[in-house]
């Protein structure tokens, strides 16, 4: 009788892709999700016989070890499961069998292969059946990420477009995002940046036997996004200065950074700030199936010295000093991702920060989180991982300093504990509006919890410091009340190319005369406080009846800040007021200028697998020539790729009308993502919503 040999399989690809609702994915191998059974049939030249057995080998990473759960051998049973991989059989036909293989839900993620023993008394074969990659599954309760909201798992693991809340407090923009997660090699990708990472790299059979647990996995692709440490996927650049790569806000998404980033044989792309590390992280905790967002704080402290305050340096001429290591961002932005927290017990399961922006180092590498959302609002700051980082990210307190350089002293100017951590911001679920989530974070800002959980995060980091009433204990300021009091106001609107005219506006609190010297400046800086160049200064000495406001207008003209200012458009205008033996009383705003509209319109009704056109409308608004205009255009499941168009030179005051192509390969309602750019705007963005029929 002729040994029983294996002869075909037949994945059910199709079939399993959809129960295990990964059919959205271009690439066509088989995709899977753990805790779940996936089922496939084995042909053989004949049924196997009492005293013939078959034995499955599932294994993962370069050295499979059952020891490290990187390697399983089970046979097929009808033993039902205890937590391990297992094989049942569901029925067989001629010499076909049906197989049902069902793996634990918390095993590694990653690439499989999958062999079959086949044991004959006398003989024994083992024949490899192929390889299928497994991934988290937030559909299975099981499973350390399992989200239980249907409309939230859609949002937070299937949604592959969004949008990204940027600006600052007093000016919220948004700016669309392609994340991408099913195009062509996206997923392969995602994966082969955990075997680039430096874990990897030391210790291969740990760190693939770790690839279970979404903490661990969040941790190392927060390193890994960043190109600090390990050759990971984006050079950060806050200079301003963007030669040799893509100026940040040029990207419209993750999908050409990741695909540039393998395509160079995996060498950092260039460059990136902080949405498109977020954006990017987002794509790939996506794709390996973690539910993830993106958040976006305005206002954000970067405090290097973990004592929960930031210093702000002036001149007391009103110019913005790059002095000491702390800043203030006008916004940041990080993700959060979806799982439980077995280290630190079920109260603080739920959103974990993740931060890919190389800040400061975290056990020796730029890497930053998982923070619990809870315990961030809770103050427990001693537990895993950055908790001090984030915590003063929202919390810390500003203190502003007057530095001058001539008698090398500085003084304490003023202290707010109420102006860092402000409009924490996400996508909401299902739509394009603006989901505040700061009461997540932190108790109401001034209540009597707020500054209780501040004292308890001051006592576990500076356990000997007292505690003041306004921030961390070790500052005083031993200055009265200020008798005068300033602020900026916007006259008219705030657009590039034309002049910014503010006002300052002084006025006297007392029923005594004052007389003012005031210093004005305004800088052009990048969006994390990077200064680029002054731009405008002035000073003048007002007189004040008593209780009397007087507005000094602020005109800043395009001559003065073209040349400086940088994608960001923003202007930071300060005034240093000094009422005659008394302390300075700072005042900044900082304006964000409007770029020209860019319009999209969809020519004709999308439908899948049609070309159908779509119309860029842009006009010049400048007394002079723009050149060097590129556009470049983006979606997912609306075009494979990008597009780069090459657009003429625009005369003063010329409009443009541009015609491109694209071929929707999905249903539903799909984003496209425009960015034009040229020498006189350096990122004009615009996103469009198209619904595509079948």
């Amino acid at each position: 009788m002729a040994d029983l040999k294996f002869l075909d399989i037949d994945w059910q690809t199709n079939a399993n892709r959809q129960a295990h609702h990964t059919d959205k994915f271009y690439n066509p191998d088989l995709i899977l999700r753990r805790g779940q059974s996936f089922d496939f049939s084995l042909t053989f030249n004949r049924l196997p016989r009492a005293g013939e057995s078959l034995v499955f080998i599932a294994s993962t990473g370069p050295s499979p070890s059952e020891l490290a759960k990187t390697k399983a051998v089970f046979p097929l049973s009808r033993e039902t499961n205890d937590g391990n991989w297992r094989a049942q059989l569901v029925s067989q036909m001629n010499n076909t069998l049906i197989i049902s293989i069902l793996s634990p839900a918390n095993a590694p993620i990653g690439w499989y292969t999958l062999s079959i023993q086949v044991s004959s008394p006398g003989n024994n074969s083992t024949s490899k059946l192929g390889m299928f990659i497994l991934l988290f599954n937030p559909w299975v309760q099981a499973d350390a990420v399992f989200m239980s909201n249907l409309a939230e798992r859609e949002e937070y693991v299937q949604e592959d477009a969004g949008i990204i809340f940027v600006g600052s407090t007093n000016r919220i923009g948004m700016v669309g995002w392609n994340f991408g997660q099913f195009e062509g090699d996206i997923l392969t990708t995602c994966l082969s940046i955990l075997d680039m990472s430096l874990n990897f790299r030391r210790d291969p059979t740990t760190d693939v036997a770790r690839r279970g647990d979404p903490k661990y996995v969040g941790r190392v692709l927060s390193a890994m996004i960043n190109s600090n440490d390990d050759n990971g996927v984006i050079a950060g650049n806050w200079s301003g200065n963007y030669g040799g790569g893509l100026d940040p806000r040029n990207w419209n998404g993750s999908v050409e950074i990741l695909k540039q980033w393998k395509k160079s044989g995996f060498r950092p792309v260039r460059f990136g700030q902080c949405w498109v590390f977020a954006g990017t992280l987002n794509t790939v905790l996506r794709a390996l199936g973690i539910p993830s967002r993106v958040i976006t704080n305005f206002n954000s402290a970067h405090d290097t010295d973990r004592n929960l305050s930031v210093d702000v340096y002036y001149d007391p001429k009103g110019n913005p000093l790059d002095k000491g290591s702390d800043s203030v961002w006008n916004f940041h932005v990080w993700n959060e991702a979806w799982f439980v927290r077995t280290d630190l017990g079920p109260s603080y399961s739920g959103w974990q920060v993740l931060d890919a922006t190389p800040q400061e180092r975290s056990q020796g590498v730029f890497q930053c989180g998982p923070a619990s959302v809870i315990a961030i609002r809770e103050g427990d700051v001693n537990l895993d991982f950055d908790m001090p980082f984030i915590f003063a990210e929202v919390n810390a307190d500003r203190i502003t300093w007057i530095y001058d350089s001539h008698r090398s002293n500085q003084k304490q100017n003023s202290l707010d504990p109420h102006t860092i951590g402000k409009y924490i911001s996400t996508k909401a679920v299902g739509s394009y509006s603006r989901m505040d989530v700061t009461e997540k974070y932190k108790y109401p800002e001034g209540s009597s919890q707020e500054r209780k959980v501040f004292e308890k995060a001051v006592g576990k980091l500076k356990p000997n410091s007292s505690f003041g009433p306004t921030s961390a204990g070790d500052i005083t300021n031993e200055e009265r009340e200020p008798s005068i009091s300033g602020r900026f106001k916007v006259n008219g609107i705030l657009a590039v190319g034309k002049e910014v005219n503010l006002a300052l506006l002084v006025k006297n609190l007392t029923r005594d005369m004052k007389t003012v010297t005031v210093n004005m400046t305004a800088w052009t800086i990048v969006y994390n406080g990077t200064l680029v160049h002054e731009v405008w200064k002035d000073s003048v000495t007002i007189s004040l009846d008593p209780e009397e406001e007087i507005q000094h207008p602020v005109k800043i003209t395009y001559a003065q800040y073209e040349k400086y200012l940088k994608a960001d458009n923003m202007i930071r205008t300060t005034a240093i007021c000094q009422a005659s033996d008394e302390a300075e009383v700072v005042v900044e705003r900082d304006v964000i200028l409007d770029n020209p509209t860019l319009t999209l319109e969809l020519l004709d009704q999308a439908k899948v697998r049609k070309p159908v056109n779509v119309q860029m409308l842009f006009s010049n608004p400048l007394d002079e020539p723009v050149k060097n205009c590129v556009l470049m255009v983006e979606g997912s499941g609306l075009l494979l790729g990008s597009l780069k168009i090459d657009v003429p030179t625009l005369r003063p005051k010329e409009r443009s009308r541009v015609r491109f192509e694209i071929m929707p390969t999905r249903s539903g309602t799909k984003q496209l993502l425009a960015d034009f750019s040229c020498n006189k705007f350096p990122a004009i963005k615009a996103m469009l919503s198209i619904d595509v029929a079948e």
